[in-house]
């Protein structure tokens, strides 16, 4: 989050500019201001409009080499864990229970259904992984 209002570039590094624009940004001009700041920063990144704008930063922010289009799922975890918290483990939790119920063997699953795509991908990897 500190990166993200930092505008920083690149994972783990602060630039001179960065980081002055950044505490400037916090109005933290000591480390108790600082201390201070990060309440009102997870605050700013949970509302709806700045998030938006947030979650994609912190998936460019996580791309560790030039020209890598995807993170590994450790690190994919720990983003989500990081970015979302405890925000939609209810939903989750229920769409986990849902499943067990309705597919417990997922041979009446149809992907034609109106399904979100990321579920139709790990019902089939599910398919291709289960012996």
């Amino acid at each position: 989050m500190l990166a993200w209002k930092m505008g920083c570039e690149k994972q783990g590094y602060f630039t001179l500019d960065e980081w002055r624009s950044g505490l400037k940004a916090l109005r933290a001009d000591t480390i108790n201001k600082l201390k201070k700041a990060f309440p009102e920063l997870v605050q700013e990144v949970t509302r709806p409009s700045n998030f938006q704008d947030f979650y994609p930063y912190a998936f460019r922010y996580c791309l560790t080499e030039d020209k890598k289009k995807c993170i590994e799922i450790p690190v994919a975890c720990e983003l989500l864990n990081l970015v979302l918290g405890l925000q939609f483990r209810p939903q989750v939790d229920k769409l986990v229970n849902y499943l067990k119920i309705n597919f417990p063997s997922l041979d009446n699953y149809d992907s034609d259904l109106a399904w979100p795509l990321i579920l139709d991908n790990f019902v089939e990897w599910l398919r291709e992984n289960k012996s």
